[in-house]
Protein backbone atom coordinates (compact mmCIF):
# COMPACT_ATOMS: atom_id res chain seq x y z
CA UNK A 1 0.00 0.00 0.00
CA UNK A 2 1.69 3.26 -0.57
CA UNK A 3 2.29 6.18 1.23
CA UNK A 4 -0.06 9.06 1.54
CA UNK A 5 1.49 12.68 1.89
CA UNK A 6 -0.59 15.39 3.27
CA UNK A 7 0.23 18.37 1.16
CA UNK A 8 0.73 21.75 2.25
CA UNK A 9 -1.82 24.51 1.72
CA UNK A 10 -0.35 27.53 -0.47
CA UNK A 11 0.37 29.95 1.62
CA UNK A 12 -2.15 33.64 1.92
CA UNK A 13 -0.91 34.80 -0.59
CA UNK A 14 -0.98 39.18 -0.33
CA UNK A 15 -2.04 41.60 -2.60
CA UNK A 16 0.34 43.04 -4.72
CA UNK A 17 0.95 46.39 -2.60
CA UNK A 18 1.49 44.68 0.34
CA UNK A 19 4.09 42.43 -1.82
CA UNK A 20 6.15 45.30 -2.42
CA UNK A 21 6.61 46.73 0.84
CA UNK A 22 7.02 43.04 2.57
CA UNK A 23 10.04 42.67 -0.23
CA UNK A 24 11.53 46.19 0.62
CA UNK A 25 11.62 45.60 3.99
CA UNK A 26 13.75 42.59 3.47
CA UNK A 27 16.29 45.09 2.26
CA UNK A 28 19.04 46.21 4.58
CA UNK A 29 20.29 48.95 2.91
CA UNK A 30 18.51 51.89 2.51
CA UNK A 31 20.02 53.21 -0.48
CA UNK A 32 18.85 50.39 -2.38
CA UNK A 33 15.93 49.96 -0.85
CA UNK A 34 15.02 53.43 -2.11
CA UNK A 35 16.39 52.53 -5.48
CA UNK A 36 14.10 49.30 -6.07
CA UNK A 37 11.24 51.16 -4.69
CA UNK A 38 10.82 53.40 -7.51
CA UNK A 39 9.95 50.37 -9.80
CA UNK A 40 8.03 48.39 -7.39
CA UNK A 41 5.45 50.73 -6.37
CA UNK A 42 5.78 52.16 -9.66
CA UNK A 43 4.46 48.66 -10.81
CA UNK A 44 1.78 48.93 -8.02
CA UNK A 45 0.44 51.97 -8.94
CA UNK A 46 0.04 50.05 -12.26
CA UNK A 47 -1.95 47.83 -11.56
CA UNK A 48 -3.45 48.84 -8.29
CA UNK A 49 -2.49 47.94 -5.10
CA UNK A 50 -5.22 46.17 -4.19
CA UNK A 51 -4.52 44.01 -6.88
CA UNK A 52 -3.89 40.43 -6.99
CA UNK A 53 -0.03 38.91 -7.57
CA UNK A 54 -1.78 36.55 -9.99
CA UNK A 55 -2.53 39.44 -12.47
CA UNK A 56 1.17 39.00 -13.27
CA UNK A 57 0.93 35.62 -13.94
CA UNK A 58 0.38 33.82 -17.11
CA UNK A 59 0.82 35.55 -21.19
CA UNK A 60 -1.57 37.82 -20.40
CA UNK A 61 0.27 39.09 -17.07
CA UNK A 62 3.51 39.20 -19.25
CA UNK A 63 2.21 41.18 -21.90
CA UNK A 64 0.56 43.66 -19.74
CA UNK A 65 4.39 43.97 -17.77
CA UNK A 66 6.13 44.56 -20.84
CA UNK A 67 3.96 46.90 -22.48
CA UNK A 68 4.10 49.31 -18.99
CA UNK A 69 7.56 48.71 -18.59
CA UNK A 70 8.44 49.90 -22.03
CA UNK A 71 6.67 52.61 -22.12
CA UNK A 72 8.25 53.93 -18.84
CA UNK A 73 11.32 53.12 -19.35
CA UNK A 74 12.24 51.98 -22.71
CA UNK A 75 13.71 55.23 -24.05
CA UNK A 76 16.04 55.78 -20.84
CA UNK A 77 19.65 54.27 -20.52
CA UNK A 78 20.54 50.99 -20.71
CA UNK A 79 21.79 51.63 -17.16
CA UNK A 80 18.50 52.77 -15.70
CA UNK A 81 16.43 50.09 -17.48
CA UNK A 82 18.48 47.44 -16.21
CA UNK A 83 18.37 48.48 -12.56
CA UNK A 84 14.15 49.16 -12.96
CA UNK A 85 14.10 45.48 -14.69
CA UNK A 86 16.74 44.13 -11.90
CA UNK A 87 14.52 45.77 -9.32
CA UNK A 88 11.49 43.77 -10.55
CA UNK A 89 13.68 41.12 -10.81
CA UNK A 90 14.43 40.66 -7.19
CA UNK A 91 11.55 41.06 -5.92
CA UNK A 92 9.72 38.18 -8.06
CA UNK A 93 12.48 36.13 -6.80
CA UNK A 94 11.57 36.91 -3.58
CA UNK A 95 7.65 36.33 -4.22
CA UNK A 96 8.54 32.89 -5.69
CA UNK A 97 10.71 31.24 -2.43
CA UNK A 98 7.24 32.35 -0.39
CA UNK A 99 4.92 30.63 -3.07
CA UNK A 100 3.34 33.63 -3.83
CA UNK A 101 3.80 34.00 -7.60
CA UNK A 102 4.99 31.08 -9.52
CA UNK A 103 5.83 31.77 -13.31
CA UNK A 104 8.24 34.89 -14.36
CA UNK A 105 6.36 38.03 -15.68
CA UNK A 106 9.37 39.21 -16.76
CA UNK A 107 10.22 36.88 -19.19
CA UNK A 108 9.04 39.79 -22.17
CA UNK A 109 11.80 41.88 -20.87
CA UNK A 110 15.34 41.41 -21.92
CA UNK A 111 18.47 43.51 -19.84
CA UNK A 112 20.13 45.90 -22.38
CA UNK A 113 23.60 45.11 -23.05
CA UNK A 114 25.40 48.50 -22.13
CA UNK A 115 27.05 50.44 -24.88
CA UNK A 116 30.52 51.16 -23.43
CA UNK A 117 31.15 55.23 -23.46
CA UNK A 118 34.98 56.17 -22.77
CA UNK A 119 34.20 59.69 -22.17
CA UNK A 120 33.18 59.96 -19.28
CA UNK A 121 35.87 60.95 -16.97
CA UNK A 122 36.13 64.69 -16.60
CA UNK A 123 39.84 66.55 -17.19
CA UNK A 124 41.61 67.50 -14.46
CA UNK A 125 41.11 71.26 -15.28
CA UNK A 126 37.60 70.56 -15.38
CA UNK A 127 37.50 69.25 -11.74
CA UNK A 128 39.61 72.79 -11.01
CA UNK A 129 36.83 74.65 -12.01
CA UNK A 130 34.07 73.26 -10.28
CA UNK A 131 35.63 72.74 -7.18
CA UNK A 132 36.70 76.20 -7.18
CA UNK A 133 33.38 77.91 -8.15
CA UNK A 134 33.15 81.30 -5.99
CA UNK A 135 29.57 80.62 -5.95
CA UNK A 136 29.31 77.06 -4.99
CA UNK A 137 27.90 76.47 -0.97
CA UNK A 138 29.60 74.85 1.48
CA UNK A 139 27.72 71.83 2.00
CA UNK A 140 27.88 71.32 -2.05
CA UNK A 141 31.44 72.51 -2.13
CA UNK A 142 32.27 69.82 0.77
CA UNK A 143 30.39 67.30 -0.76
CA UNK A 144 31.78 67.35 -4.63
CA UNK A 145 35.13 67.64 -2.79
CA UNK A 146 35.06 64.87 -0.82
CA UNK A 147 33.45 62.80 -3.44
CA UNK A 148 36.26 63.27 -5.91
CA UNK A 149 38.89 63.48 -3.34
CA UNK A 150 37.26 59.95 -2.05
CA UNK A 151 36.12 58.02 -5.40
CA UNK A 152 33.36 56.91 -3.30
CA UNK A 153 29.87 56.67 -4.99
CA UNK A 154 27.61 59.14 -3.79
CA UNK A 155 25.27 56.79 -2.30
CA UNK A 156 28.11 55.88 0.19
CA UNK A 157 28.94 59.35 1.02
CA UNK A 158 25.54 60.63 1.38
CA UNK A 159 24.98 57.84 4.09
CA UNK A 160 27.30 58.88 6.41
CA UNK A 161 26.47 60.42 9.65
CA UNK A 162 28.62 62.76 11.70
CA UNK A 163 29.80 60.11 14.08
CA UNK A 164 31.01 57.61 11.19
CA UNK A 165 34.25 60.28 10.77
CA UNK A 166 37.27 60.28 11.24
CA UNK A 167 38.77 63.23 11.02
CA UNK A 168 41.87 63.52 12.77
CA UNK A 169 42.68 60.49 10.70
CA UNK A 170 40.79 61.87 7.48
CA UNK A 171 39.14 58.60 6.72
CA UNK A 172 35.38 57.03 7.49
CA UNK A 173 33.56 53.83 7.28
CA UNK A 174 31.20 53.49 4.60
CA UNK A 175 28.59 50.50 3.07
CA UNK A 176 29.92 49.78 -0.15
CA UNK A 177 27.53 48.44 -2.81
CA UNK A 178 26.40 45.05 -1.73
CA UNK A 179 26.36 46.37 1.79
CA UNK A 180 30.43 45.49 2.79
CA UNK A 181 31.91 47.88 5.22
CA UNK A 182 35.31 49.87 3.74
CA UNK A 183 37.22 52.46 4.71
CA UNK A 184 37.62 56.25 1.96
CA UNK A 185 40.15 58.47 2.86
CA UNK A 186 40.43 61.93 1.86
CA UNK A 187 42.92 64.75 1.25
CA UNK A 188 43.41 68.43 3.10
CA UNK A 189 41.05 70.33 1.15
CA UNK A 190 38.34 67.95 2.34
CA UNK A 191 39.58 67.93 6.29
CA UNK A 192 39.62 72.10 6.10
CA UNK A 193 35.88 71.79 4.86
CA UNK A 194 34.51 69.33 7.20
CA UNK A 195 34.76 71.25 10.55
CA UNK A 196 32.98 74.34 9.23
CA UNK A 197 30.94 72.33 7.60
CA UNK A 198 29.74 70.60 11.17
CA UNK A 199 29.78 73.51 12.71
CA UNK A 200 29.85 71.70 16.20
CA UNK A 201 27.63 69.27 15.47
CA UNK A 202 28.52 65.48 17.03
CA UNK A 203 25.04 63.50 15.46
CA UNK A 204 22.83 63.16 12.59
CA UNK A 205 23.79 62.40 9.14
CA UNK A 206 26.39 64.46 7.39
CA UNK A 207 24.87 66.58 4.58
CA UNK A 208 21.62 67.60 4.96
CA UNK A 209 18.85 69.31 3.55
CA UNK A 210 17.89 73.43 3.43
CA UNK A 211 15.23 73.19 5.28
CA UNK A 212 13.07 71.19 8.65
CA UNK A 213 11.54 67.60 7.04
CA UNK A 214 8.13 68.42 6.20
CA UNK A 215 7.02 64.55 6.52
CA UNK A 216 7.90 62.08 9.26
CA UNK A 217 11.48 60.38 8.75
CA UNK A 218 13.10 57.88 10.81
CA UNK A 219 15.35 58.84 13.73
CA UNK A 220 18.62 58.42 11.52
CA UNK A 221 18.16 60.36 8.87
CA UNK A 222 16.96 63.70 10.85
CA UNK A 223 19.68 66.04 12.37
CA UNK A 224 18.05 65.81 16.25
CA UNK A 225 19.20 69.51 16.48
CA UNK A 226 17.62 71.39 13.52
CA UNK A 227 15.34 68.88 12.51
CA UNK A 228 16.77 69.07 9.04
CA UNK A 229 16.95 65.38 6.78
CA UNK A 230 19.37 63.38 5.05
CA UNK A 231 20.14 64.74 1.68
CA UNK A 232 19.13 62.69 -0.86
CA UNK A 233 20.78 61.18 -3.84
CA UNK A 234 18.24 63.37 -6.20
CA UNK A 235 18.84 66.36 -4.87
CA UNK A 236 22.57 66.26 -4.50
CA UNK A 237 22.32 65.05 -8.48
CA UNK A 238 20.41 67.89 -9.02
CA UNK A 239 23.01 70.46 -6.88
CA UNK A 240 25.47 69.08 -8.87
CA UNK A 241 23.89 69.63 -12.18
CA UNK A 242 22.93 73.40 -11.69
CA UNK A 243 26.87 73.76 -10.64
CA UNK A 244 27.78 72.35 -13.70
CA UNK A 245 25.62 73.95 -15.82
CA UNK A 246 27.28 76.71 -17.34
CA UNK A 247 30.53 74.80 -16.89
CA UNK A 248 32.53 73.62 -20.28
CA UNK A 249 30.80 70.30 -21.34
CA UNK A 250 28.22 70.65 -18.38
CA UNK A 251 25.75 69.69 -16.98
CA UNK A 252 27.68 66.75 -15.52
CA UNK A 253 26.49 63.63 -13.43
CA UNK A 254 27.54 63.38 -9.83
CA UNK A 255 29.22 59.67 -11.31
CA UNK A 256 32.05 61.56 -13.43
CA UNK A 257 33.48 62.81 -10.34
CA UNK A 258 34.03 59.24 -9.10
CA UNK A 259 35.00 58.00 -12.59
CA UNK A 260 37.11 60.95 -13.16
CA UNK A 261 39.20 60.23 -9.72
CA UNK A 262 40.11 56.73 -10.52
CA UNK A 263 40.87 58.07 -14.28
CA UNK A 264 43.28 60.50 -12.46
CA UNK A 265 44.69 58.07 -10.17
CA UNK A 266 45.11 55.47 -12.58
CA UNK A 267 47.09 58.33 -14.63
CA UNK A 268 49.56 58.51 -11.43
CA UNK A 269 50.42 55.31 -11.27
CA UNK A 270 48.52 53.58 -9.41
CA UNK A 271 48.57 50.16 -9.14
CA UNK A 272 45.30 47.74 -9.42
CA UNK A 273 45.72 46.86 -5.85
CA UNK A 274 45.66 50.18 -4.81
CA UNK A 275 42.34 51.21 -7.18
CA UNK A 276 40.59 48.30 -6.58
CA UNK A 277 41.23 49.49 -2.76
CA UNK A 278 40.66 53.14 -3.81
CA UNK A 279 37.03 52.33 -5.73
CA UNK A 280 35.74 49.60 -3.67
CA UNK A 281 35.79 46.81 -6.14
CA UNK A 282 36.13 43.49 -5.72
CA UNK A 283 37.23 42.77 -9.44
CA UNK A 284 39.46 44.30 -11.43
CA UNK A 285 36.79 43.29 -14.37
CA UNK A 286 34.41 45.94 -12.52
CA UNK A 287 37.32 47.95 -11.98
CA UNK A 288 38.40 48.09 -16.01
CA UNK A 289 36.38 50.89 -17.93
CA UNK A 290 37.07 53.57 -14.87
CA UNK A 291 41.10 52.75 -14.79
CA UNK A 292 41.34 54.41 -19.05
CA UNK A 293 43.62 57.19 -18.97
CA UNK A 294 41.96 60.34 -20.76
CA UNK A 295 42.60 61.44 -24.00
CA UNK A 296 44.35 64.43 -22.71
CA UNK A 297 46.89 62.17 -20.59
CA UNK A 298 47.16 60.29 -24.17
CA UNK A 299 48.51 63.29 -25.77
CA UNK A 300 50.70 64.19 -23.03
CA UNK A 301 52.30 60.54 -22.97
CA UNK A 302 52.53 60.74 -26.71
CA UNK A 303 53.78 63.91 -26.70
CA UNK A 304 56.84 63.17 -23.94
CA UNK A 305 58.19 60.40 -25.93
CA UNK A 306 57.42 62.05 -29.80
CA UNK A 307 61.47 61.91 -31.35
CA UNK A 308 60.49 65.38 -32.91
CA UNK A 309 59.81 66.93 -29.55
CA UNK A 310 62.62 65.53 -28.16
CA UNK A 311 65.14 67.04 -30.67
CA UNK A 312 63.39 70.21 -30.16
Amino acid sequence: MGTVRRLSPRPEVPDLGAAVEAFLATIGNRNTAKAYAIALRALAAEFGEHAALEELEGEAGADRLAAWFTARWGTAAAATFNARRDALGSARDWWHDQDWLTGDPLRRIRRRARTPDRTKALDRAQVEALLTRQNLGLRERTLFRMLYESAARAEEVLALDVADLDQRNRRAKVRRKGGAVDVIVWQTPTARLLPRLLDGRRTGPLFLTDRRARVPLPPPDLDPGSGRARLSYRRAAELFEQATAELSGGPWTLHQLRHSALTHAAEDGANTSTLLAYSGHTSVASLARYARVSPEALARWQQARDPAARRR
